[in-house]
């Protein structure tokens, strides 16, 4: 079971987040939206494994 990352580990993390708001620039919300939900299933499709999908699932849950 691959764990998940949660400590920053991207490159450039600034670049990367330049990036994710160029790519969004002029969308309608919906249009966002589902770049959005797009991007989310090519990433778990990337990393595959259940558990850590999982594991990303709950650390993405709003804490009460």
């Amino acid at each position: 079971m691959t764990r998940l990352i949660t400590k920053p580990n991207i490159a450039a993390p600034d670049d990367f987040y330049a990036d994710l708001l160029a790519v969004h620039e002029g969308l309608a919300k919906a249009e966002s939206d589902a770049l959005n939900a797009r991007l989310i299933l090519i990433l778990a499709n990337h990393i595959g494994d259940r558990e850590t999908l999982a594991e990303a699932l709950d650390a993405a849950k709003p804490k009460k």
